[in-house]
């Protein structure tokens, strides 16, 4: 038998996010050097145009580049976090707004640090500009190599999908909701002979698993992905290892689910899944958890100051619109079920559960008055909860602090409910980044992927992500 076709870069969405960080890191750099060479012009310039003659200039031109110049490339790889979601990345949309908003928002910061420094000398404005400047047109110079490549079929994967079951299915319905999308399906195998020569979603089921070797050389396969719920038969196991032997790469389906949403599929899990997943696979560190409680209290502090400084002009504006009270009080599920009480600036009518009955907010409700919409997409209204985090009930990043009532609810309906209680809840996180208000069970399902998702992959990283994001929300006025 032939060789399998395995293309010579194929690489997987961690190599991909690697790639892209190189590139922006390179790009980076670059514009770093260029922009003290074009500060180092513009004095020039400035003396040859006080009266001096150039080889004088020349001679006694002097720039001090303070240290901290050299670290704009870490900065603005921190300005682009939110593109190196890989949907993101491969969207030429997506990827014009990221960079248009990492200059504005670096600009924001610099001209905050201008204004409070003693020294504004040791700022140099020309420098930081040309850097924003030069940053942003050699990472779209990048990023416009990179879509190009991610999106030319003769570096994509060719992926096949053995199952044509609801798992196989359901992957196949993530994937046709990605633009560009980041691999190419071909087809399904499945041995149920009701389901040969049939198609799902525009693919169609090209044979069964004794073809499986055949049909990978002849489709040029270099992924499959196995979507089979329930037992494999021994024969269809033993030619998956052949499979892999020959160099093509095997992923079950929950992986490739949750590359693609970043979501985990909580339909298709097995029942062991949160053993095998928080327990005999221990995904965090005692450094990380050491890590993200000191970023928890810097965090809280800084919250708790903005509270602070935004206290009497929210309560005026309350108390203008709606009089008492200006805050709210709820009782709230934390790490392990433990009941604690979280403060909020009231956003609602006084009356908004005059029930007694708990209800989910919506998106639009009309129980949220004028000023606490506005608090509402600017996250303010949250910020007493910075109190909460500072005293280890809540975290900067986890899944949102649910009510007793609700959560004893949807443990009934929605299958591993209760494992986001695994860690403490946050002001931001994954799910509340990425979807918005839940006003049905199936929204809270999909909610609760995200969560799902967060708690097996979180690390520093992500979490510093989130917050960046959040802070992005924030700055657009895009919270929900």
């Amino acid at each position: 038998m032939a060789d399998i076709y395995r293309p010579s870069l194929r690489l997987r969405p961690s190599e991909q996010r690697t790639v892209l960080l190189v590139g922006d890191f390179i790009a980076s750099v670059a514009a770093t050097v260029g922009a003290v060479f074009s500060w180092y012009q513009y004095s020039l310039y400035r003396l040859i145009e006080s009266g001096l003659k150039p080889n004088v200039a020349e001679r006694i031109i002097q720039i001090e580049v303070p240290f901290w110049f050299y670290l704009l490339p870490l900065v603005w790889l921190l300005l682009m976090v939110d593109s190196y979601e890989l949907h993101t990345a491969s969207n030429w949309r997506r990827t014009l707004r990221s960079i248009a908003a990492a200059p504005l928002v670096g600009l924001l910061g610099y001209s905050l640090l201008f204004t409070i420094n003693s020294d504004p000398n040791s700022l140099p404005r020309i420098a930081v500009g040309a850097f924003l400047v030069l940053a942003s047109f050699l990472t779209l110079g990048w990023r416009a190599i990179y879509i190009r490549l991610y999106t030319s079929s003769g570096l994509m994967r060719r992926m096949l999908v053995i199952g044509a079951g609801r798992a196989g299915r359901t992957l196949v319905e993530a994937y046709r909701k990605l633009n560009p999308p980041p691999f190419l399906l071909i087809g399904f195998i499945d041995d149920d002979p009701a389901k040969r020569s049939k198609s799902y979603m525009g693919f169609a089921v090209l044979g069964d698993s004794e073809h499986l070797l055949e049909l990978i050389e002849d489709y040029r396969i270099s992924d499959v992905v196995v979507a089979v719920t329930g037992e494999i038969k021994g024969e269809t196991f033993q030619t998956i290892l052949d499979v892999q032997e020959r160099g093509v790469e095997v992923t079950r389906m929950p992986i490739l689910y949750e590359e693609l949403t970043q979501r985990v599929p909580i339909e298709h899990l097995e029942s062991d899944w949160v053993i095998r997943s928080f327990v005999d696979q221990v995904r965090v560190s005692g450094l990380y958890e050491l890590a993200k409680r000191l970023l928890d209290i810097l965090g809280g502090l800084f919250g708790t100051c903005v509270f602070i400084v935004m206290f009497p002009f929210i309560s005026l504006a309350i108390l203008l619109e709606s009089g008492f009270p200006i805050f709210y009080s709820q009782t709230r599920l934390g790490k392990g079920g433990e009941v604690f009480k979280i403060y909020k600036f009231r956003t609602m009518k006084q009356d908004a559960e005059a029930d007694g009955e708990a209800k989910v907010a919506l998106e639009n409700d009309p129980r949220v008055t004028k000023v606490g919409n506005f608090l509402r997409k600017t996250r303010l209204d949250e910020t007493p909860q910075f109190v909460s985090v500072l005293r280890g009930e809540m975290s900067l990043v986890g899944p949102r602090a649910e009510r007793p009532e609700l959560v004893a609810e949807y443990q009934k309906q929605i299958p591993y409910y209760r494992a986001r209680l695994l860690v403490k809840p946050g002001l931001t996180g994954w799910a509340q980044i990425n979807y918005g208000y839940v006003a049905t069970v199936k929204e809270t399902f999909v909610k609760l992927e995200y969560d799902l998702y967060y708690i097996k992959h979180r690390t520093l990283n992500m979490d510093i992500s989130i917050v960046l994001r959040t802070i992005g929300t924030v700055l657009r006025r895009t919270g929900r």
